[in-house]
């Protein structure tokens, strides 16, 4: 489960577990690597949906549906809530703001930049 990784991410890479941030990193994008995750993201982006809803804009099963939003909910991507009869999602904007600050961070130039702390201290910095 990705959730607590990305809820308490720690952007401090230069130590030895640091590869376990880079490990959690790349399980989380193998999360968006679907399709039709990517589209329900989509879809939600805007308001927050019952399944029905999203189901007449798919063209995929209940079953296949549920296993999909049960991922994105295990990752903390979506959150759901139960009304009688009828699930609603809505995206949790909290782990939506913190992934893109990962990405903002690990894709920036930075001055403790890792490849300057893993012995390349004499290299020309990129820009």
């Amino acid at each position: 489960m990705m959730y607590c990784f990305i809820m308490n991410i720690n952007l401090q890479v230069k130590t030895k577990n640091s590869m376990q941030v880079y490990r959690d990193g790349a399980q989380f994008f193998k999360v968006l690597c679907e399709p039709v995750r990517l589209l329900i993201i989509d879809l939600l982006s805007c308001n927050e949906m019952c399944a029905c809803e999203i189901l007449e804009c798919l063209s995929i099963s209940q079953s296949t549906l549920s296993h999909h939003m049960k991922v994105l909910i295990d990752n903390g991507l979506v959150i759901s809530r139960k009304e009688a009869t009828w699930m609603h999602y809505t995206l949790n904007r909290e782990t939506i703001a913190r992934l893109l600050q990962f990405i903002n961070t690990l894709t920036q130039a930075k001055a403790d930049c890792i490849c300057f702390t893993s012995g390349r201290k004499n290299k020309k910095r990129r820009s």
